[in-house]
């Protein structure tokens, strides 16, 4: 199919008004052909063009493969995918550097931005793509401010759904943490998890949620929907962009504060990343025991560095910060992956106040190296806290 057959289609079917559905694309390369297609070419024609006009093109089977979280386009001959196991090169190729940057602007459109010379980069989400109606991370930058062409990133946001029992059966817990781990989700001792991007934070946080107690109301702030853990009495709020027009936007910190007036048990932050932590602090410091979130850090020993920048965005300042922290979050989950790329539970860490006044991670366990110096003082929170 030429280049300029299939422009001539795309720019009819975007005059359409209702569902491009087989037979409108058909009959839009009948048209555009000038009838000089036969049934075999039409059909073989309808089957590109559907790559072209629908979902993620072909980039499509990719995302929908079990256990694929990115999808990575660098050159057209240069696509990239993690399916948990690490970054791989696969065999899909773009026929030429238009083709990507066609994608990837069709993709921004799909999620309400503008990507153009004069906006050269989105980030945005894509719902319901695949069978699944999974949702999706859009990110994509343009030449010139990505010399080498068109770069796309498309982040899978399965909702995370497994529960300890599976994480510890595939390895990703080992049964002593996955035991540390449910004496501190009982004693409701406030907890962060921490950890790269993709090293699966927001599955573990899920299991953990699935564990507490039945009677609790847990509510979930996020800025997309990942996490749906088994529980019966879970309330999700999901941020929202602004529109084209740049209005609209319902921020994260938005969210906490109402979920501060829907009577929770504990509060939940998807992923804390801004000034939305003052107020997941604030609330952890007002009754609401058992609150949780996750955050970038490479270590617990950085996560009170990394909240410190976090809260210097909300307008709290350094010594105000640890002492809120202090106060309300007690364990810190890291998680990463090992040599061979997998996903795993690495450290349990407990924060305590020093003599300067500033917040400490201790390890209290080590997927490697066992119990360490923190276990003690883990131990004593979580008897404070039984009846």
């Amino acid at each position: 199919m030429s280049g300029s057959l299939v422009e001539r289609v795309r720019e009819r079917l975007a005059t359409e008004s209702g569902p491009l559905g087989p037979n409108v694309v058909a009959e839009a390369i009948r048209a555009e052909s000038s009838g000089l297609l036969g049934d075999t070419d039409v059909l073989s024609n309808l089957r590109v063009l559907q790559t072209e006009l629908t979902g993620a093109g072909i980039l499509e089977p990719l995302l929908c493969a079990e256990g694929t979280t990115d999808v990575l386009v660098s050159a057209p001959d240069a696509v990239w995918v993690d399916d948990g196991r690490g970054l791989r090169r696969t065999d899909v190729r773009f026929d030429d550097e238009t083709a990507v940057r066609r994608l990837a602007q069709r993709l921004a459109l799909a999620a309400g931005r503008r990507l153009d010379e004069a906006q050269p980069w989105v980030d945005g989400q894509l719902l319901g793509l695949g069978t699944g109606g999974f949702t999706v991370r859009l990110h994509a930058v343009l030449p010139p401010i990505a010399p080498a062409g068109t770069c796309l990133s498309l982040r899978v946001l399965r909702p995370a759904t497994q529960g300890l029992p599976a994480l510890v059966s595939s390895g990703a817990i080992a049964p002593a943490a996955a035991a540390i781990l449910g004496d501190v989700i009982a004693a409701r001792l406030a907890f962060l998890v921490s950890g790269g991007t993709g090293a699966g934070k927001t599955t573990l946080l899920s299991a953990a949620l699935g564990a507490v107690a039945v009677d609790e109301r847990i509510v979930c702030v996020e800025d997309a929907p990942e996490l749906a853990p088994r529980h019966p009495h879970l309330v999700n709020l999901v941020a929202r962009y602004a529109n084209v027009e740049g209005v609209g936007e319902v921020t994260v910190r938005d969210l906490v504060r109402q979920a501060l007036r829907m009577r929770p048990d504990r509060i939940v932050v998807g992923e804390v990343r801004g000034g939305e932590v003052v107020d997941l602090l604030a609330a952890l410091n007002t009754g609401h025991d058992g609150g949780a979130g996750t955050v970038h850090a490479n270590n617990p020993a950085e996560v009170p560095a990394r909240l410190e920048a976090l809260a210097a965005v909300g307008g709290l300042d350094r010594a105000a910060l640890h002492s809120q922290l202090a106060a309300a979050v007690r364990v810190v989950l890291h998680v990463g992956r090992d040599r061979a790329g997998a996903r795993r539970l690495e450290e349990i860490a407990v924060l305590g106040r020093g003599d300067d006044g500033l917040v400490a991670a201790t390890t209290a366990w080590h997927a490697d190296r066992g119990c360490g110096d923190g276990m003690d003082r883990l131990t004593g929170l979580v008897s404070a806290r039984r009846p």
